[in-house]
């Protein structure tokens, strides 16, 4: 190979057979090593990496490799989330079986990561729709269902239209679907459930262990797992044994009450529905399609009224009871006391009902004989309440009506939580199938653990199975016998965050044959120290998994409370995107390979694309998407620029929490930057490091500066990567570093040795953002070992006796302040006066004048005086 020119194709090819075919990157557990577990959200196999998995796994790889250069033991594994929906619909569209689809484009997806040097270890790959990894996930819904932690029953469930199967409370997003955005419908279908709720007071108390998580991650958490405190007030029903529990966190507004309302979820509604056949039918018709959920919009409020009356329990004024649209499930309420006046909901249903109004709080705690308007949301002072209540501010009226009901026994404290149950059903065959079976009676039996895996049937699918659960339709796979006797197994199958909720323990051990967890090596890599993902899992992936984890650790199968200690949420990729008009006013997006950017006579930019010679619109800088055709193809980029560009340009273009926009310019300027570099080691690698003649007194000045601001440059990029995670601002440095090299000018034989360290440092430093340059200069150029490569190199070590203290000077012209400069202590007053010279109000000043004297007064005042 000929070193003169920085061949990036050649280079990357070599260094990523050294480091497959050496297995560089392999580990195992080590006692006598600090341990480190690196770990990106795995990837789903779609065939083709987008610049979102370039930007995550680059972050993660980064991470891993500097972790390595401190002496750990990194673990750095990488797998496949390879069960869902977008494998078995494009099953369905090129009439093949989901699992050879999901194979190919496995193949297709590593050889994209190995051609980005990701330093991963290929002996801890899984496959989530492998039957060896979903066995032991059948054999924990086992476990969990004999502890009672697991249930089936006919639920009021969120529904995809599209996907035609049903969705988690999380996986609704605004009233749509989380994968397809098609506005959700609401269905009552038999599901299987895990109790998540029996872990919600944990999963908030928990989130206080999570000091490295991003605070918008655990606010996040903290409002879907959702507690309120609250009383719970039994009502009794007129001339029914029945009562109603209503749950408030507002109980000084209890004399306003004027109604009580119930959803149709509510036992007493299912009750009166039965008994008056004009309101079954009106519950049918109306009330349920109606129904607000908690990611639904509020379009109109429907109800209507029992006949039945609830009393009061303070005055026992008869309440009417109707059953209405808006009670919220979010919390799992069925059941609230309605006060019109304080309560936006309440309000806007009276008025359409005519149901009266009643005012129990005024803002001040002078009654006011004007008008009020209507609802007074916030606690005041109260009136209309009763002698014993009137004047009295909110909080202190709260604790008095708290003492009357809790002496009457029909009150207590309690906590809610709005998080629900994690519906786990889908009705899709590609995913793990559930383990368990149905009799002929209905009785539910589990299927032996013997029996495990229950393997999904080998299914061509084609267009006329579309969005059908095949697993029902396969009467030779769903009957089976157990024990003797003729059972149907479960034809649905698991929601795919399950996979994906204890996969990174999986990772600890994934050859493991007869258990779940390898326990020991579970207990030496875990917790994970650092994961990488976006902010859009927050509620979903990164909930279930904290969930799982704590079933596991009750199981006795873990050790920790939490599986991530220190999470970062990547910012996304964000990249120009283009449209037209058809003569229907829909938008057609167009890619930017295919634009003409131009300009009129004004200097305005003008697009055009170029196959139809039409003027496009430039919707500006958005997210990277296939419906926007505004993806960059990382496979492109990596044969016109090199891998090591592409890793480095994404860890330098913008802090790794905050979005990224692609502009190719600043690829090319990585890529200067890197033959820059390339030039500058071929340059001077025939100067050998010789620290037997290093003698730091006889340094010159320069050599002094350039030393000092090699350990300065040392310690900010040190600092920046393992304190502040600022990768950007460490290239920077690192950048600024290699510009000062190129002015360096060789001196003594000391300048050669001193410029070597240099090198030898900046390839260090740069190693893990781009390591097949730097492997490739360390062994070719730079190493003083024939046995080690850089792969196992320590980080570079600062001395801050060698950091020159720098001052700020204020610069005068006859006694006139210009402008300050930044100087170390020692520099000289002609190496000062040439940098300041340099300056172009100062050169521009001194232009056709002649210098009288310099008056210097050291680290403080630089005065140049000039002849009149």
């Amino acid at each position: 190979m000929i070193y003169e020119k920085y061949n990036y194709k050649k280079i990357e090819k070599y260094v990523q057979k050294y480091w497959y075919k050496n297995k560089t990157f392999s580990v195992t557990e080590n006692t006598k090593k600090k341990k480190y577990y690196c770990l990106a959200m795995l990837p789903y196999p779609s065939g083709n990496l987008h610049m979102g998995h370039v930007r995550n796994y680059t972050i993660s790889d980064v991470i891993s490799r500097c972790q390595r250069m401190l002496g750990k033991n990194v673990l750095h594994p990488i797998g496949w989330d390879a069960f869902g929906l977008p494998a078995e619909e494009a099953a369905i569209k090129n009439k093949l079986n989901p699992k050879k689809w999901t194979e190919n484009n496995i193949i297709a997806m590593k050889k994209q990561l190995y051609k980005l040097g990701y330093s991963y270890d290929w002996n801890r790959e899984i496959n989530t729709s492998n039957p060896e990894y979903y066995k032991w996930e059948q054999w924990l819904f086992i476990q969990l269902y004999k502890k009672k932690l697991v249930y089936k029953k006919k639920e009021t469930v969120y529904w995809c239209p599209i996907d035609k199967t049903v969705l988690a409370n999380e996986q609704v997003i605004h009233g749509t679907c989380w994968r397809c955005q098609t506005e959700v419908q609401i269905k009552k279908i038999s599901q299987w459930f895990l109790k998540i709720t029996h872990y919600a007071k944990e999963l908030l108390h928990d989130l206080k262990m999570l000091h490295q998580w991003p605070n918008k991650v655990v606010n996040m958490q903290k409002q879907w797992i959702g507690e309120t405190k609250g009383i719970e007030i039994k009502f009794k029903i007129f001339n029914d044994k029945m009562t109603i529990k209503i749950f408030t966190t507002r109980i000084d507004t209890i004399m306003g009450v004027t109604f009580l309302s119930l959803s149709p979820e509510h036992p007493f509604s299912k009750k009166i529905a039965k008994k008056k056949i004009h309101i079954k039918n009106f519950l049918k018709e109306k009330i349920e399609k109606n129904v607000m959920y908690n990611h639904q919009k509020i379009y109109d409020y429907i109800g209507i009224n029992t006949e039945y009356f609830a009393i009061h329990p303070i005055n026992n004024n008869l309440i009417p009871i109707w059953i209405t649209n808006y009670v919220t499930l979010e919390h799992n309420i069925k059941a609230i006391m309605s006060i019109p006046a304080h309560n936006i909901h309440d309000f806007s249903f009276a008025l359409k009902y005519n149901i009266n109004i009643k005012n129990v709080i005024n803002i001040s705690k002078k009654i006011k004989k004007e008008s009020v308007q209507l609802p007074i949301i916030k606690k005041g002072y109260l009136h209309n309440s009763g002698d014993n209540l009137n004047t009295l501010n909110s909080d202190e009226a709260t604790k008095i009506i708290k003492k009357i009901l809790f002496k009457k026994k029909i009150a207590k404290e309690k906590i809610i939580y709005k998080i629900k149950d994690w519906n786990i059903s889908r009705q899709r065959y590609w995913g793990t199938p559930i383990p368990i079976a149905v009799t002929k009676t209905g009785k539910k039996i589990l299927i032996p653990e013997s029996d495990l895996p229950v393997v999904l049937p080998d299914n061509d699918l084609n267009a006329q199975q579309e969005y059908i659960n095949i697993l029902k339709l396969n009467s030779k796979w769903k009957k089976i016998n157990i024990n003797g006797e003729i059972v149907q197994r479960e034809t649905d199958t698991f929601d795919t965050f399950m996979e994906s909720s204890w996969y990174y323990i999986r990772y600890t051990n994934p050859h493991i044959k007869d258990k779940m967890i390898d326990q020991k090596a579970a207990q030496y890599w875990l917790p994970v120290d650092q994961y990488i993902g976006g902010i859009e899992h927050a509620t979903m992936h990164l909930l279930y998994f904290r969930f799982f984890h704590k079933l596991l650790r009750d199981l006795n199968l873990v050790k920790t409370n939490e599986p991530v200690q220190k999470l970062t949420c990547q910012g996304m990729v964000l990249s120009n995107a283009f449209y037209y008009l058809d003569s229907y006013k829909k938008k057609h997006w167009v890619n930017l390979k295919n634009i003409k950017i131009t300009q009129n006579k004004k200097g305005k930019k003008i697009f055009f694309y170029q196959k139809k010679k039409i003027e496009v619109i430039n919707a500006g800088i958005i997210k990277m998407s296939k419906s926007k055709n505004n993806g960059i193809d990382p496979n492109l980029m990596i044969e016109k620029y090199g891998a090591d560009t592409i890793r480095l340009f994404v860890m330098f273009a913008a802090p790794i929490e905050n979005a990224l926009e692609w502009q190719e310019n600043g690829v090319k300027g990585m890529s200067r930057f890197l033959n820059k570099l390339w030039n500058l080691v071929i340059d001077k690698k025939k100067y050998k490091r010789n620290d037997k003649n290093f003698n730091y007194v006889s340094l010159t000045h320069q050599e002094k500066n350039i030393l000092s601001k090699l350990h300065e440059t040392i310690m900010k990029v040190t600092y920046d990567i393992y304190e502040k995670n600022a990768y950007n601002t460490a290239i920077a440095s690192i950048i600024i570093l290699v510009k000062k090299i190129e002015e360096f000018k060789i001196e003594t034989e000391q300048s050669k040795s001193i410029l070597f360290i240099c090198l030898l440092n900046i390839v260090k430093m740069m190693y893990p953002f781009s390591p097949h340059i730097c492997f490739f200069m360390w062994e070719k150029f730079l190493s003083c070992s024939t046995s080690k490569t850089i792969d196992f190199e320590s980080w570079p070590q600062y001395d801050k006796t060698l950091i020159l203290k720098k001052n700020i000077v204020i610069v005068q012209i006859n006694g006139k302040k210009k402008c300050n400069i930044l100087t170390d202590v020692n520099t000289p007053q002609n190496i000062i006066l040439k940098k300041i010279t340099k300056i172009s109000k100062i050169s521009l000043f001194l232009k056709n004048k002649k210098i009288k004297k310099i008056i210097y007064i050291k680290s403080k005042i630089f005065n140049i005086v000039t002849e009149k």
